[in-house]
């Protein structure tokens, strides 16, 4: 099953998010989603902050290419990564 969907030049990926971890990191997959566990209290926007963060980080983009598009109060998230020519071995399932 694909984590991620391309959406034109754009990634859109169905993520699972674990708050409280005792570190940032992609794990896997979770009920059809990326899992991913943050460092970061669900907070004030915390996790959220630290998410975009991490994706624009792993994707070689700006922060501002990464936007939550659904589920920003939950554990389960819609991310849109824009503009991003090549797919992270991260997200792609490629060890």
């Amino acid at each position: 099953m694909a984590l991620f969907r391309q959406d034109g030049r754009d990634i859109v990926l169905d993520c699972y998010l674990q708050p409280r971890a005792s570190r940032t990191e992609i794990v896997g997959e979770h009920d059809g989603a990326l899992k991913i566990r943050i460092s970061a209290p669900p907070v004030d926007g915390a996790a959220n902050a630290e998410l975009i963060a991490f994706l624009a980080k792993l994707c070689k983009v700006a922060k501002q290419q990464v936007t939550i598009e659904s589920g920003a109060t939950g554990r389960r998230k819609r991310v849109r990564i824009g503009g991003i020519s090549d797919i992270p071995a991260a997200l792609a399932g490629k060890p």
